[in-house]
């Protein structure tokens, strides 16, 4: 299932017992499986294999099917997301500018790659496209906070801020 994931799946019986009451009352629709992973991620903040097999078991459908869906869609995530979400852009106005040098020193630091998280769940680290922010390249965000005009020199200060 692409990357391996570094953080184990910790799901609780409360966000299964959740899970599994509201594919029972989309179970009937046609067509839900979209709406049963949206339901999934809003519960678990993503889609690890475990949530996928309960999706695939109460809505019938096979695994393959879930995971076809999960995968093409770029708003779902096989991989969980940390406290602290850091996006790189790495669209054209950030790209020319650097963001590739950007995002390979946060890899560095972190010691994970683009789409992953840290094993503590602190930081995961997406390549994001165009945020808008095209006269501030290249830009990084961090949750909301968003930081502009970046070289690799300064990223370890901008993750410092982040270390509680």
């Amino acid at each position: 299932m692409g990357k391996k994931c570094t953080v184990p799946f910790n799901g609780t019986k409360e966000q299964e017992t959740e899970l599994r009451k509201a594919l029972a009352a989309l179970k009937s629709r046609e067509g839900a499986l979209m709406e049963a992973l949206q339901t999934a991620q809003g519960i678990y903040g993503y889609l690890p294999k475990e949530v996928q097999e309960i999706i695939a078991e109460e809505l019938g459908v096979s695994l393959a099917e879930v995971y076809g869906v999960a995968t093409f869609y770029s708003q779902f995530s096989l991989m969980p997301k940390g406290k602290y979400k850091i996006g790189v852009c790495l669209g054209t106005a950030c790209y020319v500018k650097g963001s590739g040098d950007i995002l390979a020193e946060v890899e560095k630091i972190l010691g994970v790659s683009a789409g992953q998280v840290t094993p503590d769940g602190k930081f995961s680290i997406d390549a994001t496209r165009c945020i808008g922010c095209c006269g501030l390249a290249p830009v990084m965000t961090v949750n909301d906070d968003v930081y502009g005009k970046l070289t690799a020199d300064k990223v370890a200060a901008v993750l410092a801020k982040y270390a509680d």
